[in-house]
């Protein structure tokens, strides 16, 4: 089976670069062995902030109305990508 590919979809005339940047380095570091990697992808429109898994929604800023802690950013791609997967300290609630 493929490794599946995350794309973190950001607003770069909001200055979510860093952040993207940080979390994109957080799943790789987390998920070394389970994803094929992390794509940065500015967007045209503004105010989007999206994280995809395989094409699949996972996270939209727009809809939560706010960005993704990082234990939950974890937890959910975790649940898409290796959902037996123990995150350690992410996993306590």
């Amino acid at each position: 089976m493929e490794k599946p590919f995350i794309n973190i979809t950001y607003c770069p005339k909001c200055g979510w670069m860093l952040r993207s940047a940080y979390m994109a380095q957080e799943i790789l570091t987390t998920f070394v062995d389970e994803v094929k990697g992390v794509a940065l992808l500015p967007s045209e429109p503004s105010g989007v902030f999206t994280i995809t898994v395989n094409e699949k929604l996972i996270f939209d800023r727009k809809q939560m109305q706010r960005f993704p802690e990082i234990k939950e950013l974890k937890q959910l791609i975790r649940d898409e990508v290796s959902p037996g997967k123990n995150l350690g300290h992410s996993d306590i609630k």
